[in-house]
């Protein structure tokens, strides 16, 4: 059995999970999320919590029985308290503004750079070079922060662009580190 698979998702209070055939749609304080189970997996809602079982052995349906657990876990911790990435810009010049939703950023480019935010999403900018990506899709989240920091990656020898909170930045000597 999958180590993953096997896990039961337990549902919090306030939280409504409902199964409909192949679709699970769990609704929570903070909005509702939805995901269509892939076809020989099996979910089941017993007594606040959410089982997810497969029928054979087979390479790809132990893979799904894993992910299916994952995604209905992460719905249900979506729905609950959300996600959010936090964006760092590093440079002279670099910085962020935020112009009702949207944020416009000034990345060394001829232009400033505007960025809508996609339905779900909510953008908040702490410091002029830092900022915060919101939602409770887990998926919509991290593929909105990416977008953003492939705006401007880091920079491997002066370390300048927009990077996640954290990450560390493998540096390169240059010309004259011999």
């Amino acid at each position: 059995m999958s180590r993953i698979g096997r896990l039961p998702v337990t549902v919090p209070s306030g939280v409504e999970v409902k199964i409909d055939g192949r679709e699970v749609t769990v609704k929570g304080p903070k909005g509702t999320l939805s995901h269509t189970v892939a076809e020989p997996i099996e979910v089941k809602l017993e007594d606040g919590t959410v089982t997810v079982s497969r029928p054979n052995d087979i390479n790809t349906v132990r893979a799904l029985h894993g992910l299916t657990r994952s995604l209905i876990n992460n719905m249900v911790v979506g729905v609950t308290e959300g996600y959010k990435k936090t964006l760092v810009i590093q440079g002279v010049g670099y910085r962020v503004v935020a112009k009702g939703q949207n944020l416009e950023f000034s990345l060394g480019y001829s232009h400033p750079i505007v960025v809508e935010p996609p339905e779900g999403i909510k953008f908040t900018v702490e410091k002029p070079t830092q900022l915060v990506v919101e939602g409770i899709d887990k998926q919509k989240v991290g593929e909105v922060a990416a977008n953003i920091r492939k705006l401007r990656k880091p920079d491997p020898y002066k370390g300048k662009g927009v990077r996640y909170e954290g990450e560390q930045i493998r540096r390169k000597v240059g010309k004259a580190g011999k």
